[in-house]
C-alpha cells in the first residue's frame, strides 16, 4: 500500500497575500498582549520608595574657639516605606569631614551624619555638606556657619579714646 504524501503548495499570489497579514496580526497581538501585561503589573505593584528627614538642614556653630572640637551631627529619619542607603556624603572643602552610616536605615529609623569641621583656621566659615541616597528626595543639601576666633591673638585695633587734659590750677 502506497500512501501518497499531501502537499499544499501556495502558487496563488492571492493566497500568499492573505497569509502575510495573519502573520503580523499575531504578531501585533502578542506586543499588545504584552504591553498590557508589563502596564497591568505596574499598577499592581506600587514602588516603595524611602524618604530621609532631617532633623535640621543647617548647623549654626556660633563663635568657637580655634582648636576646638568642631564636631556636630546632623539627625535624620526615614520616613518612607522602604531601606533607605545612604550613597555618598560629600564636603564643599577638605576642612570639613562628613561621616555616613555604612548599613541600610530601615522605614521609621533614624541614624546621622557626623560633620566634623577643622577648627585650626581663624575666621568664618560657610560650608555645604551634600548627601546623595536612594530616597525620593535623594539630593539633600546641609550646610554649616560660625566663626573661629584665637583666643591668644594680640587684638591690633586701636582704641580712641579722647585724652584727657588736665588743668592746672
Amino acid at each position: 500500500m502506497t500512501r501518497k504524501k499531501s502537499h499544499k503548495k501556495i502558487n496563488d499570489k492571492k493566497n500568499i497575500i492573505n497569509l502575510t497579514p495573519n502573520l503580523n496580526q499575531i504578531t501585533m497581538k502578542k506586543i499588545i498582549i504584552a504591553i498590557l501585561i508589563f502596564v497591568g503589573f505596574q499598577g499592581f505593584s506600587q514602588e516603595k520608595k524611602a524618604k530621609i528627614e532631617f532633623k535640621q538642614t543647617e548647623i549654626d556653630y556660633g563663635t568657637i574657639n580655634k582648636n576646638a572640637d568642631g564636631t556636630r551631627v546632623f539627625e535624620f529619619t526615614n520616613t518612607g516605606d522602604a531601606p533607605l542607603i545612604i550613597n555618598r556624603v560629600k564636603s564643599s572643602c577638605g576642612c570639613t569631614v562628613p561621616s555616613k552610616p555604612t548599613k541600610p536605615i530601615m522605614p521609621g529609623k533614624s541614624d546621622k551624619i557626623v560633620v566634623k569641621y577643622n577648627t585650626h583656621r581663624a575666621g568664618p566659615f560657610r560650608k555645604t555638606i551634600t548627601v546623595y541616597s536612594n530616597a525620593s528626595n535623594n539630593v539633600v543639601i546641609l550646610k554649616i556657619k560660625g566663626k573661629v576666633v584665637d583666643p591668644n591673638a594680640v587684638n591690633l585695633k586701636r582704641k580712641t579714646a579722647s585724652p584727657v587734659i588736665k588743668a592746672n590750677k
